[in-house]
């Protein structure tokens, strides 16, 4: 049976750690960004710390382990997803999703019913979960410090509130 995937809210004290797995991440795809676009991807502990202090970030772990982190970011009536990334060991185990779907969750409770993302074209596991979890692909490109990206976006149902 596979190990359960915790998933916590992070503190400024994890920055290190998520710094860390998003190194570990994205370092396999390093060639295909541009050192910019790879410095932007792969923070430093210093910019998780920031992260963490602009909205809610997340890790994921299995056995005690750090296997995943992804932030959300309110921008204007969204919510922005970003700095998903699971290691290579964890990819399959359903970090990624769980991730996912506390970012939702957390959306639906700020009835925030708008997800968007970028990412890159090359990230093909990662574009198989987005479109897997509900994401479409809009039209159009942009870059990240010469790095192609591409923006997909979510429509979440606000759950009804309960009051009292």
């Amino acid at each position: 049976m596979p190990e359960q995937i915790e998933i916590r809210r992070a503190a400024v004290e994890d920055a290190k750690t998520i710094a860390r797995v998003l190194y570990e991440s994205f370092i396999e795809f390093k060639a295909l960004y541009t050192n910019g676009g790879f410095a932007a991807t792969a923070l430093g502990s210093e910019q998780a710390s920031e992260r963490i202090s602009e909205g809610p970030v997340w890790i994921a772990s299995r056995s005690a382990i750090v296997v995943g982190t992804v932030a959300a970011m309110v921008k204007g009536d969204s919510v922005y997803v970003r700095g998903m990334a699971v290691l290579p060991a964890a990819r399959g185990s359903g970090a990624g999703t769980a991730l996912m779907g506390e970012v939702e969750t957390w959306a639906a409770r700020e009835n925030i019913a708008h997800l968007f993302l970028s990412t890159t074209p090359f990230l093909h596991s990662a574009i198989r979960l987005y479109e897997q979890l509900g994401f479409r692909r809009k039209p159009g490109t942009r870059d990240l410090f010469g790095t192609p990206l591409f923006t997909m976006e979510k429509n979440i149902a606000l759950s009804v509130r309960q009051i009292g």
